[in-house]
């Protein structure tokens, strides 16, 4: 790392520093990072009267405390490898720190004699959870559905007959392609530690119902699903081929609601932005499915793929079916879809939804 551009965290408005001091290992093999304040130092009695943003700080008889909603599986990562991590917090910042049992969900409490001493600690806390919740899968994705009856019958009808005319072609067989009842556009994924954090995410979603209803005017969107593209340089050499959605009249207004959702979502923490604009597409082929239904692809971070992926030669797909017309259908709602999950429709569990009528 370089040390006169270190990494940098913005939390609530704050700019702290990443500085990696050693590597640690826990069960899962996590490096451990020590996250500091980047601003002015503190002198030994916290003279550096830091205020606390987003937590409050109560006075006890017995001095101070705060107490930090922090979803269960980032305990460990306070706690440290045989709670090192909890002792250098505790030494340094001359506090407390209570953390509930791991898998028990509930707040992490800090206690001190000092304001200033809780706050550092509260500081300190935030940003290593800031940090390590950042290495956390996403448990959830925002997503247009693109299921209707049409379309995975026109996505059935696309496997038959590529399976037909290109089953000669290196890496084409019938594993890698997309399962009808879950396609799907992502518009960005969520990695949602608790049920407080789904409720929160719900909750954001909803505050979307206005300006996306202005955008749809109140009306379902007639969406067209014609045409494949790949998304890498080498088309005989490709992992992942997607149809093409478009709005039946032109406009950009999918494209404005999608971008307008994960500003909304970037702007609460919820959600880290990837690209400038959301590219939205509808994955049909994808490597990483290769004899594995149990993988699912969602077009974004966190993606999993295998140890090794066979790409496929998709030449003559593209050539015999790249303007292949799957169908159009009204596209009428957004979901907060659950990651590895199934719904009696065979679409992923929705854990929250708005309606654009």
């Amino acid at each position: 790392m370089d040390v006169l551009r270190p990494a940098l965290i913005n939390i609530n408005g704050r700019m702290y520093r990443r500085n990696f001091i050693k590597e640690e290992h826990y069960e899962e093999e996590e490096e451990e990072e020590d996250v500091c304040y980047s601003g002015p130092p503190e002198s030994e009695d916290f003279a550096a009267d830091e205020t606390c943003d987003t937590n409050y700080i109560e006075q006890t008889d017995k001095g101070y405390r705060c107490a930090i909603d922090v979803p269960s599986v980032l305990y460990k990562y306070i706690i440290g490898k045989k709670g090192e991590t909890r002792r250098r917090l505790e030494f340094d910042t001359k506090t407390s720190i209570s953390i509930p049992k791991q898998g028990v969900e509930g707040q992490i409490v800090i206690t001190g004699s000092h304001k200033a001493a809780v706050s550092s600690a509260v500081t300190r806390v935030e940003v290593l959870v800031e940090s390590f919740r950042k290495k956390q899968p996403f448990t959830h994705f925002l997503s247009f559905p693109l299921n209707d009856p049409k379309i995975q019958e026109g996505l059935l009808s696309f496997k038959d007959e590529v399976l037909r005319q290109c089953s000669q072609d290196h890496g084409v067989e019938g594993s890698i392609f997309q399962n009808p009842a879950k396609l799907h556009l992502t518009i960005g994924t969520l990695a949602l530690l608790n049920d407080m954090e789904v409720k929160k995410a719900c909750e954001h979603l909803q505050e979307c119902q206005n300006f996306i209803r202005e955008i749809t005017e109140g009306k379902p969107l007639l969406l067209e699903v014609t045409g494949i593209e790949y998304m890498n340089d080498d088309p005989a050499m490709v992992d992942v081929l997607y149809a093409k959605v478009n709005l039946k009249d032109r406009s950009d207004r999918l494209q404005m609601i999608a971008d307008r959702l994960v500003e909304h979502f970037v702007s609460a923490g919820l959600m880290v932005r990837e690209w400038d604009r959301v590219k939205l597409h509808g994955t049909v082929m994808n490597t990483v499915f290769r004899k594995n239904s149990t993988v699912e692809d969602m077009g974004g971070p966190g993606r999993q793929t295998t140890s090794v992926r066979e790409a496929f030669d998709a030449r003559n797909v593209l050539k015999k079916f790249g303007a292949y017309r799957f169908g159009e259908f009204e596209l009428n709602s957004v979901l907060l879809s659950q990651r590895y999950s199934t719904d009696c429709t065979g679409y992923y569990t929705s854990a929250g939804s708005i309606y654009f009528s």
